[in-house]
């Protein structure tokens, strides 16, 4: 029990430090939104290279974060060693990144269509290598349990993130605009968007000085033997990263390479700032996330019982569906978020979202292969829906611009998310109640219609009575039908009575 309790604790601190990290990092949109406008291709610029840093942080890491806790918690393996090992390679390789960078930089910002700005190429190689680094450094924290200063440097870096960024954003241009010869020596407008570039370097490299201690821990050892063996075990990990996060990332990769216009910048930050609204969908999976996974694992004698992964199912699909259509009803308000240039790509969002809400589902249904270690099969899901969004982006970009990423998006992972599912019945069977979820589909489907139709057709407040109501119809069949009030603690007593 006191194991348990001490998962739940750190799964907590852990999942209260993404959660609110990237709810606060998610605060910097409406800045960029509004500060670089759309037709600048600023916010285009960021879109893009974010993308390129969350692909390069994949494969620089090669499935080594999850290789330390299989290779540490091995009883024949020493830990210190296997963390040395592993640290030395992957300072290794990312030193060598940023020097093959540094030396072919020119090419390199040609082919990637940053010919005039080279340094936001450097910047981000520099960027991505440190990160790739610190990334053993917090996996030896959450190895060694200690869960509040991982959560303290992540929110530590967040915080300066965002201080840097209303510093060069917006209080240094204002001052600038009143006093330049002041300013100028610390402020250039003409910088742009690459400010967030130099913010995140700077962020990023002052939080390796917090990892000294982590640093210092071990004595420098590199055992080619352990690291060859390792390798072997690591490899599929990298194939299933890449897969998973070109899915995440391709469209906003290749969309300046299609989509041949002169405004392709213009055109990805709509569709980038736009997708940040569906971005609320990811949040609330990733919150049911952190308290599935304990739910599931957490208990020996659930591990086997089919049933709890059909229930999770069900009730992640509803709840995901009801925070859908709660987006959706609320459009007229959540889009604020976002500068008023960026509006004309809000009819993406729906689509990403449910996009989102089949990744959830797929992640769901990983659980069937990760229990018979047959993670390959993951691989091939993931690497197909890859090909097939990358497909549909090239086939239909040229044509139809952004709403061909969002409709590849969902391609992508609908195909993932079949073929885990049909795979999955024969290897690993498993009861899903799918005519009760299909009813919560359909319902969900009738709603969104009904919202849809009253955010174009009806006044912002007449709207939002209507959406109002419509989610209320969705509560209602939900607690009559799954959710009784009674069930509740505390309060529920009263329903009982």
């Amino acid at each position: 029990m006191a194991n348990l309790k001490s998962l739940a604790k750190d799964t907590a601190i852990y999942g209260m430090s993404s959660i609110v990290g990237r709810f606060l990092n998610y605060l910097l949109v409406p800045l960029y939104t509004a500060k670089l406008s759309a037709a600048s291709g600023g916010y285009g610029v960021i879109t893009n290279m974010y993308a390129y840093t969350a692909l390069l942080l994949v494969i620089l890491t090669y499935g080594m974060e999850t290789t330390f806790f299989r290779y540490a918690n091995k009883q024949d393996e020493d830990p210190q060693r296997v963390y040395s090992t592993i640290l030395l390679s992957v300072g290794f390789t990312s030193l060598m990144f940023v020097l093959l960078v540094l030396a072919f930089l020119s090419p390199v910002s040609s082919f990637m269509g940053y010919a005039d700005h080279p340094s936001y190429v450097w910047v981000m190689a520099a960027t991505v290598a440190i990160d790739a680094f610190q990334c053993i450094p917090f996996a030896y924290l959450r190895y060694k349990k200690r869960p509040m200063k991982f959560a303290a440097l992540k929110l530590l870096f967040i915080m300066m993130n965002i201080v840097l960024n209303l510093m060069f954003f917006l209080v240094l241009p204002a001052l600038y605009a009143a006093h330049p010869d002041t300013v100028g020596p610390i402020y250039d407008p003409t910088v742009g968007a690459g400010y967030a570039f130099y913010i995140n370097l700077f962020c990023t490299g002052s939080i390796t000085f917090c990892f000294w201690k982590e640093l210092t821990a071990v004595k420098p050892v590199f055992d080619r033997k352990l690291m060859k063996r390792m390798l072997s075990y690591s490899w599929p990990i990298l194939v299933l990263g890449i897969a998973g996060i070109l899915n995440q990332t391709a469209d906003k990769i290749l969309f300046p390479y299609i989509y041949k216009n002169a405004d392709a910048h213009t055109q990805l930050g709509i569709y980038g700032a736009a997708s940040k609204i569906a971005m609320i969908m990811a949040m609330i999976t990733q919150a049911f996330r952190y308290a599935y996974e304990p739910f599931v694992f957490g208990k020996a004698q659930d591990r086997n019982n089919r049933d709890t992964y059909a229930k999770a199912m069900k009730y992640f699909i509803i709840f995901t569906l009801f925070a859908f259509l709660a987006v959706i009803g609320y459009m007229d308000i959540l889009k604020h978020i976002i500068g008023r240039d960026y509006w004309a790509g809000l009819k993406v969002v729906p689509i990403v979202m449910a996009a989102e809400i089949m990744m959830g589902v797929y992640f769901n249904l990983s659980f069937w292969y990760k229990l018979i270690d047959r993670t390959i099969w993951g691989a091939y899901f993931s690497g197909v829906g890859c090909a097939v969004l990358i497909a549909v982006n090239v086939i239909f970009v040229p044509r139809y611009g952004y709403m061909a990423c969002a409709w590849a998006g969902f391609s992508g992972y609908a195909t993932a998310m079949l073929l885990s599912y049909f795979v999955g019945q024969k290897k690993y069977p498993i009861n899903y109640p799918l005519k009760e979820i299909g009813l919560y589909v359909g319902l969900a489907v009738v709603l969104f219609a009904v919202m849809t139709a009253a955010n174009s057709a009806l006044s912002l407040w007449l709207a939002l009575a209507v959406n109002t109501a419509a989610l209320a119809v969705f509560a209602v069949v939900l607690v009559k039908r799954d959710f009784p009030l009674s069930s509740l603690p505390v309060i529920g007593r009263r329903f009982r009575k």
